[in-house]
């Protein structure tokens, strides 16, 4: 009851005041049109003393403007004081434009009463221009008391609430990756760091196409990891988009390395551009389940549908039987066959002579008993079903400039040995990819295994657009290599693409164990997953509830997503959200960062116009000046053909002449 008698008490306060503003109205217009006031005859003798008295003793009228000031201020204070419903539709443009008005009309109105018109005419258009403008500031005081002075829809997208502080400060090691971010809070820009100062609990990058994830995070990545001193393995699907980085920046930054590495390149597309390596060479061979290893890979590189069926019968069997093939090689004169063209090129020999042949070694008997059990029991459709789920993908493999490329020892893939460090990049074609991409994911299966060891320098190990190979290991690889400085970093779209190909454990796997993240304009699952990895953080929340009598607003807390789904779903190119790992000894308080990554754009085309060409590395050119590259691949596959034929012949005829063995071969 007091509050509303108070209430009561300042409207009447207000009303007071706005009388007396409206009364100096009255008597500035009953002193300056005086005349005209005597001709109509509505003067009062009272008042004409009153105002008369006013003027001696404190020169009220003067001036013209004096009582319109006064006018003016008792008009203020009286809409201050006016509590009024709020209104949406109110601005600052509409009180404003009413104000000026009302000014213009009330104060610049005397020179009017100077016009030669008729006095009637020139009062009467004083009068009504500064009721008008009276009236207009009337108006203006009203509606500032019912201007909505907080704007809820002033931040429509709750950018200001989902903005936070992120690492400004540059933390760099011996290993680290950094850079450099523009970022925006509370409404100003501020430039930061993203600092990968461990780098070894890997890194994976996403993006839709067009995102900037290779331009603005991988090409960095490449050039930085070079710059000290890494070893680095690359996957360029693309060839040779980054190997012209690599090669490039190699050239510069050679003085990085204690031991000068070695730029290596597989290249299936133009052998003249490629190194020859053998990827199951003999030496980094030492149990058969190296062997199962690279089976494994093909088989699955050539059949993706396969990833999901692990286990079953015609799954495992054309695995076995290719893995038996090469650890035969493996063996057979200390590894003088051992290829992969060679296992190719032997598994398409008849079966006949294949099962005599391998059973023949104790060490492969057991690992083939499933066919051997078929083969004597004469099950030939079973044994025919079992051999063409390795023949037929495997003959989409029979390429002379494959078998060229593989057949040959141009260097090791041991590719961070202290004493040989070298910089490898093998190159895809994106159209012919299935091809490629099971030869390839052989070469990446046998260096995951090779470099995650003790004592070997730091490496890198690059995969741009992870799901066209399937890298059997790299999950085991993530999880261990820490410890043996070797830094992955994975590149893909997003995480449907990698469960379709490499299914939904391995990838589950492979996305939890990774330690740092970036991701640009991802979509549906992937958004959603990730949003939920940032996790979430207190924001405010404001609600305004108007009535006829007042308007009330309530400001209260809850924990909502730091970086929306929808935010990460509509991410500008070149901006990327995300979270880095940090070390014992390097604290990162704020791992998390939404920023835009920043490249020096005029730099780099610097660079890029500084840039030559990979070199030709083989010359196939004879001594006459003859071009000879595709005699000399046609000669190597049909020497790789006869080869296997010899090896069939003479263990055939080995075979027959042991009296312990000759049963192993059948009558016709």
């Amino acid at each position: 009851m007091q509050n509303e008698d108070d209430l009561r008490g300042l409207a009447k306060v207000m009303e007071f005041m706005r009388a007396i503003s409206i009364l100096f109205v009255v008597v500035n217009i009953y002193w300056f049109c005086y005349q005209s006031v005597r001709e109509w005859g509505i003067d009062i003798g009272v008042v004409d003393r009153i105002l008369l008295g006013f003027q001696r003793t404190a020169g009220l009228f003067s001036n013209i403007l004096w009582t319109k000031l006064f006018s003016v201020l008792f008009l203020a204070l009286s809409c201050l004081g006016t509590k009024g419903v709020k209104e949406q539709k109110i601005t600052w443009r509409r009180i404003i434009l009413c104000g000026v008005s009302g000014l213009l009309l009330f104060f610049g109105n005397g020179w009017l009463l100077a016009l030669p018109l008729p006095l009637p005419a020139g009062t009467v258009l004083y009068i009504a221009t500064l009721t008008a403008g009276y009236i207009c500031l009337l108006m203006a005081g009203l509606w500032m008391s019912r201007l909505l002075k907080t704007d809820l829809l002033e931040d429509v997208f709750n950018v200001e609430n989902e903005s936070f502080m992120q690492e400004t400060e540059l933390k760099e090691n011996e290993y680290s990756v950094n850079l450099r971010t523009r970022f925006w809070f509370r409404g100003r820009a501020y430039d930061g760091w993203i600092n990968l100062v461990n780098p070894f609990r890997a890194t994976m990058v996403l993006g839709t196409p067009g995102s900037g994830k290779s331009y603005a995070i991988i090409n960095q990545y490449i050039k930085q990891t070079i710059e000290k001193g890494y070893s680095l393995f690359l996957y360029d699907f693309k060839y040779p988009d980054l190997s012209e980085i690599a090669y490039n920046h190699l050239l510069a930054h050679l003085d990085g390395y204690k031991v000068k590495p070695k730029f290596y390149v597989i290249n299936f597309d133009n052998p003249r551009e490629s190194h020859r390596c053998n990827p199951i060479h003999p030496d980094f061979m030492t149990d058969i389940s190296d062997a199962y290893e690279s089976a494994y890979t093909i088989m699955l590189n050539l059949n993706r549908t396969w990833i999901s069926k692990q286990g079953d019968f015609f799954v495992e069997s054309p695995i076995i039987l290719l893995a038996s093939i090469i650890w035969y090689l493996k063996i057979y004169k200390n590894g003088k066959y051992c290829t992969f063209p060679h296992a190719i090129e032997f598994l398409n020999r008849k079966y006949a002579d294949i099962f005599p042949i391998l059973t023949s070694y104790p060490e492969l008997e057991n690992y083939l008993s499933p066919f051997m059990d078929a083969w004597e029991s004469s099950a030939v459709e079973q044994l025919q079903g079992q051999i063409a789920s390795a023949k037929i993908p495997l003959s989409r493999m029979i390429s002379p400039a494959l078998y060229w490329v593989m057949t040959a020892d141009d260097f090791t893939l041991d590719i961070n040995n202290p004493e040989e460090p070298k910089v490898l990049v093998v190159g895809n074609n994106p159209d012919r990819q299935g091809i490629y991409g099971a030869a390839l994911g052989l070469y990446n299966s046998r260096i995951v295994k090779l470099i995650n060891k003790k004592k070997r320098l730091k490496s890198a190990v690059i995969i741009d657009e992870l799901p066209t190979i399937y890298m059997r290991g790299l999950d085991n690889l993530i999880a261990t290599a820490r410890s043996n400085k070797v830094a992955v970093m994975l590149g893909f779209q997003d995480f449907s693409q990698l469960k379709r190909d490499y299914g939904d454990k391995e990838s589950a796997v492979i996305c939890n164990t990774v330690g740092n993240v970036f991701a640009g304009q991802v979509v549906a699952e992937t958004a959603k997953t990730l949003s939920e990895r940032f996790g979430k953080v207190l924001q405010k929340r404001q609600n305004m509830t108007i009535n006829r009598n007042e308007t009330s607003v309530s400001i209260n807390t809850q924990m909502d997503s730091l970086i929306p789904a929808s935010k990460i779903s509509n991410l500008t190119q070149g901006m990327f959200v995300g979270a880095v790992a940090d070390n014992f000894d390097e604290r990162i308080e704020q791992k998390i960062f939404h920023a835009e990554i920043v490249v020096d754009n005029e730099k780099v085309r610097r660079e890029t116009a500084r840039y030559v060409k990979i070199p030709q590395i083989i010359d196939f050119t004879d001594k006459d000046g003859n071009d000879t590259m595709q005699q000399q691949i046609d000669a190597n596959y049909y020497r790789i053909k006869n080869e296997v034929r010899q090896i069939v012949a003479d263990e055939i005829g080995r075979i027959k002449a042991d009296p312990e063995l000759s049963h192993l071969i059948k009558d016709k």
